[in-house]
């Protein structure tokens, strides 16, 4: 049957698809080795420790961003998705879409984390907070400049027809693992609303829990207006 005009298109549904397995996966990989490294191995934030999760999060973004480009734009971020609406890149039933399936993406792979790890050992499932003396104000700055820096990167790599979309995968991930060095610390480096969301609400650890919607809906839209007005419009 065909669908109706305002049901979600098949095309929407596989995008959703494939934005559900692969935000499920970057929480699994990512809040994974949060909790891993501080729940299994037992370590503080180490510099060995912080550089396995910028790592852990950078590659996994790298690998799923490679994987569902093709049928979704492999946002795997309701950031991003932000950012590709605002500019009109996609319409508002396909972003409410992809962030519905982020979200619940996020939810189901936090959940298997607790069928996996010990309960001891679980802690707050890799859930975000600020760091030792860091205020909301602060936290919140941090977060707005980190996904800045990422969303710039995704439209000047996967949105820019004239970028380099052949590396747009490894651009993003090292945009992630960079902003993970820097941001841990400091706010957890959430600058996905979902990764966020789904340990938060399993875990239900929801400190400061806005930072991690304003911050990141924040600096995406600016990167993505920047990026849209300042270098992609202007050259039409």
């Amino acid at each position: 049957m065909a669908p109706t005009d305002n049901a979600p298109s098949p095309d929407v549904w596989r995008a959703a698809v494939a934005e559900f397995i692969a935000t499920l996966l970057f929480i699994f990989l990512g809040a994974g080795t949060v909790v891993v490294t501080g729940g299994l191995i037992k370590e503080g934030l180490t510099s060995a420790r912080l550089v396995a999760i910028a790592v852990a999060h950078g590659l996994a973004i790298a690998l799923l961003v490679a994987a569902t480009a093709r049928v979704s734009g492999g946002h795997i971020n309701p950031a991003v998705t932000f950012g590709a609406l605002i500019t009109g890149k996609i319409n508002l039933q396909r972003a409410m879409t992809y962030v519905v399936a982020q979200l619940l993406g996020a939810v189901v792979g936090a959940g298997l984390l607790t069928l996996v790890i010990p309960a001891a050992a679980q802690g707050n499932l890799g859930a975000h907070g600020l760091g030792a003396g860091i205020t909301p104000g602060g936290g919140l700055v941090a977060e707005i400049v980190l996904t800045f820096a990422l969303v710039f990167v995704v439209f000047a790599t996967a949105v820019d027809p004239k970028g380099p979309g052949h590396l747009a995968p490894l651009a993003i991930g090292f945009t992630i693992l960079v902003d993970h060095l820097a941001g841990v610390p400091i706010t957890g480096a959430g600058m996905n609303p979902a990764r966020t969301f789904g340990p938060a609400l399993v875990a239900g650890a929801w400190d400061n829990h806005w930072i991690y919607w304003i911050g990141p809906l924040v600096g995406a839209a600016l990167a993505a207006w920047i990026y849209e007005f300042v270098f992609l419009r202007s050259e039409k």
